[in-house]
Parts: C-alpha cells; structure tokens; sequence
C-alpha cells in the first residue's frame, strides 16, 4: 500500500496520461503470473502483494486446494487440507462439483452449479485463482480444476507446480477446521464446450483411425500401461481395460519428475511428446480413467506448445464412460496380445 501511495502523491506532477499508465503498469505488476504453471515463489510473492482478504474490493490472488485421491485410497482431499494448506486457501471438492445426475463420476457441472460453488468458496470473477494439489501425491487433481475453471471462462487461472515443493522450500502453511469465507454472488457462465469431447466426437475419432482421409485427430491416453494394454484390471469393479483404437499411451507420471512429482521442464516435455509420435500441428484429445489425469497431460501439452487452446480438448467421461457405453461390434476397445 505505502508504494501505491506513492504514485498516487506522485500523480499530481505528472500529466494525466502518464499517471494512468504509472497506475495501470502498477496493477499489472501487482496482479499478473508469468504463465499458467506458476513456481512457490511466484505464488508466495502473489500473495504477498494480492492477499485473499475478505474486504479487500481489489482482485485477489486465491489458492485453491484441489487434492483428491482414488476412490481406492483411504485418504481424502479435505483431510489433507485440513492437515497442510496454504494460508487462506479455500477447498474444491471434486467429488462433490460435479454432474450429479451422470452415472459417471466427475463429468462437468453444470453452469448453475459452477457458479454456486465458486459463490460458496467467496471467490470473485476478478480474482486470480492459483489451484494446487496434496503435499502427498504432486500434481495429480488440480490441472482438473484448473481446466474446469478455464471451461466456465474464469479469466484468471493458473496451476501450483507444485505444493510439495512449497512444503519441501518452507513457505507458510496452516492447519485446522474449515473457516468462514464471505459469500459473493458469482455470473452464471457459459461453458466452452471446444474444450471438452464427448463420447460421440471421440467415438467418430475412434472409427476413423487410420482411414484414410480421416482428420487426424490424435487421443492421448493417461493411464498407467498396464491398463491401456488390457494387462491390469481398472480400479472401478466391473469395467474392461484396454483401448481406444489409434491411442497413444502416455501415462501421466511420464509428464512428471519422479522426485518431486512436478512438472518436467518444457524441452523434455517437448522431446517426451515427439518420441511418442505426437503431431503438434493436429488437434489432440486427451483421456484417462475418469478425466481427472487427462488434464494433467493437456496442461503438458500445452507447456510443451502442442496444439492450441482450439485443437486440445479434454475426453470429459474418459474410460470409465467409454468403456460403459463403446459397443463390443464396433471393436472400440483393443487389448494387446
């Protein structure tokens, strides 16, 4: 504050124009991330200058915890929250802001539901909203949340690479019981469905592999090889293994260093995605089990500078809706020899 007073004295010397751009530069510099993958000490500086105060009228910066683990895993999200979190973080529960009435798990909420959630979290549409994962898993859950918010147009998001690292350097956590935020009536949006694909559009992508004359489009798959071969089981009871015709498996730990589960650096990300054959110049759909980790390899893409926002999209129901709903006669789910 004491620097904005300082422009703000300094403004009576100068010409009105130029005030406005001391205080527009002043702004940017006060709000603006240098990429949508952001550091621990990007963030914590952030926060430093945009803390998530309730009676500030000004943008803020918000962290947003989005830990979640498989439904095999007796830990939960809000448990570790409670545990270790960022000062004033506010909690995302991604079993919970979902399509209730889907029969798979973690399909898009609908745009009334978004906007209630965001209401409840006291998050305003001004604010920069930094999602991040548990100090246990690295970067699993929050490339979701954050792809979620980008599909219901938040204007400012950004993922945490990563909280285990923000443990790991000692910047400031806290811990306890949920605390009250102050609600704030959040815009129904409209949601960006070029970001997402649906079983129809992947199931013509399916069928098109490899004929010739088909658009190209590539699916990229997150799950563990074992699953994506037809080898292991899935975790969900009852559902088939194996794969989409054409799919290229990438699980999602390959994106990820192995000792501090964040992000690769962008060149070995690069180097990664051609070794696997991705054409960076032909639309990308990614999947995994539930669409959850399918956004963490489409947040790898576009680290690497694979496709754009207009040819990525994220497979929204993913194998477990694929797997349901792909007919045995069409030959849609393939398993190795």
């Amino acid at each position: 504050m004491a620097t904005l007073a300082i422009f703000r004295s300094a403004g009576a010397s100068l010409p009105r124009r130029s005030f406005q751009t001391c205080q527009m530069a002043f702004t940017q510099s006060r709000r603006n991330l240098s990429s949508y993958l952001v550091t621990p000490k990007e963030l914590a500086e952030a926060l430093k200058k945009s803390p998530p105060s309730p009676i500030s009228p000004e943008p803020r910066v918000i962290p947003l915890c989005a830990a979640w683990f498989l439904p095999n895993d007796e830990r939960k999200g809000i448990e570790v929250f409670r545990e270790k979190r960022i000062p004033k973080a506010r909690f995302f529960d991604l079993d919970k802001v979902i399509d209730k009435r889907s029969p798979y798990p973690h399909m898009l909420p609908s745009p009334e539901t978004f906007a209630e959630a965001m209401s409840s979290l006291g998050i305003r549409k001004d604010d920069t909203v930094v999602v991040y994962d548990s100090k246990e898993l690295g970067i699993f859950s929050a490339p979701r949340v954050g792809w979620t918010l980008r599909v219901f147009g938040h204007p400012k998001v950004h993922v945490l690479n990563n909280f285990k690292i923000w443990v790991e350097e000692g910047y400031p956590t806290e811990s306890g019981e949920l605390y009250s935020v102050e609600c704030n009536p959040y815009p129904i949006p409209k949601l960006d469905e070029s970001k997402v694909a649906t079983f129809e559009q992947v199931r013509e992508v399916a069928l098109d592999s490899n004929k010739e004359g088909a658009e190209g489009v590539q699916i990229i798959d997150a799950r563990p090889a074992g699953r994506f071969t037809g080898k292991d089981p899935e975790p969900r009871k009852g559902l088939s293994s194996g794969h989409m015709p054409g799919s290229i498996n990438i699980p999602f730990t390959a994106v990820l260093d192995p000792k501090t589960r964040a992000y690769l650096p962008k060149d070995q990300l690069k180097s990664l995605f051609e070794e696997k054959g991705v054409d960076p110049a032909k639309p990308i759909i990614s999947t995994c089990g539930t669409g959850v980790t399918a956004a963490v390899i489409d947040t790898a893409l576009e680290e690497a500078g694979y496709g754009t926002p207009e040819t990525r999209r994220v497979y929204d129901g993913s194998w477990t809706e694929w797997a349901q709903r792909a007919n045995p006669s069409d030959s849609l789910i393939r398993k190795d020899e």
